[in-house]
């Protein structure tokens, strides 16, 4: 559906983008992942139309966003971080003149303002003003207006920003809803959030593509420190914690948090070439067993998405000053 070839984009002297290459199809929630500078939001700006790449290729659906900037541009849906609305229109009535905007006919746009409500939860709030909702049904207005011409790429600049649990939550499912009939790309600062709604993650520094997988695909890459998460009554902290250092493949014993009197440790396992291939979680269990303790959680703790962003970071601000060398 989507693919990014090699794309650069100079603003005078200052290289923004440097040849980021990726792909992206039907079906699939793709996340562009970066810190702030990193060129994100000029990739979006280039892949949306709204200004070309300086040199390389951007194709959706077969057609070139260079060579026919108006036949692609019908094919995008785009919610930039801070809506276009009006805040003075009803939700129906600024989904129908987006609709208009599209070039849809009367018939069509009673159907595709339905089918957004629809997919987006706005039924409830229809007949109200966008000023008097709140941040999170604002947010789903433009998403429902991105989506009203069933896009074949939906792209998405931080849509669930400022929105509270709930609505991350609700913001969430609606992405995977949309998802059906089109190819997501989303940008976020959310990881977690990234972590759990898309299928594979791009992640970006300095202009370049650092990392491009599925979470899993990347954790295993780039962070493959794996650990236990135990927990245990606070008086036996000490027995607990002594028990497992002297388990063979553990690394380190990190302490954590105190609750309701019970204190987390975290052990962090040695490579399984390290350990001879043991099983971890049995052997620790074995040492606490001996030494009388009975943990409330024992669990593996497996890395997350932001390990491994951080990682991927560090690597990159290391490797720079070799390539300017």
């Amino acid at each position: 559906m989507l693919d990014v070839r090699d794309i650069h984009k100079w603003y005078g002297p200052f290289h923004a983008v440097r040849g980021v290459s990726f792909s992206a199809a039907r079906g699939e929630v793709v996340g562009l992942l970066g810190p702030n500078g990193a060129g994100k939001t000029t990739s979006i700006r280039m892949i949306t139309g709204v200004f070309p790449p300086t040199r390389g290729t951007i194709t959706i659906d077969g057609l070139s966003i260079s060579t026919d900037p108006e036949a692609t541009r019908r094919r995008i849906g785009y919610l930039p971080e801070s809506a276009p609305l009006y805040p003075e229109m009803s939700v129906t009535g600024y989904l129908s003149y987006r609709a208009r905007l599209f070039g849809l006919s009367s018939s069509e746009r009673a159907e595709a303002v339905e089918r957004a409500l629809g997919l987006t939860s706005l039924e409830a709030v229809q007949r109200k003003r966008i000023s008097a909702l709140s941040k999170g049904f604002r947010q789903r207005v433009g998403l429902a207006a991105a989506a009203l011409h069933r896009p074949g790429l939906l792209v998405l600049d931080e849509p669930a920003n400022g929105l509270d649990p709930t609505q991350i939550r609700q913001m969430r499912e609606t992405i995977r809803s949309l998802a059906k009939d089109a190819c997501v790309l989303l940008s976020s600062h959310i990881l977690s959030e990234v972590e759990l709604t898309c299928d594979r993650v791009v992640v970006i520094a300095a202009g370049r593509v650092l990392a491009d997988g599925t979470p899993a695909e990347l954790r295993a890459r780039h962070a493959p420190e794996n650990a236990i998460l135990i927990e245990i009554s606070e008086s036996e902290t000490t027995a607990a914690t002594i028990a497992i250092r002297s388990t063979a493949g553990v690394a380190e014993v990190e302490s954590g948090k105190l609750e309701n009197g019970w204190r987390s440790l975290r052990a962090r396992l040695r490579t399984s070439k390290e350990s001879g291939g043991a099983d971890q979680l049995s052997l620790v269990a074995r040492s606490l067993h001996d030494v009388g303790v009975v943990p409330r959680v024992l669990t593996p703790d497996a890395p997350g998405l932001e390990r491994v962003f951080h990682s991927l970071l560090e690597s990159s601000a290391t490797a720079e000053p070799e390539r300017a060398a």
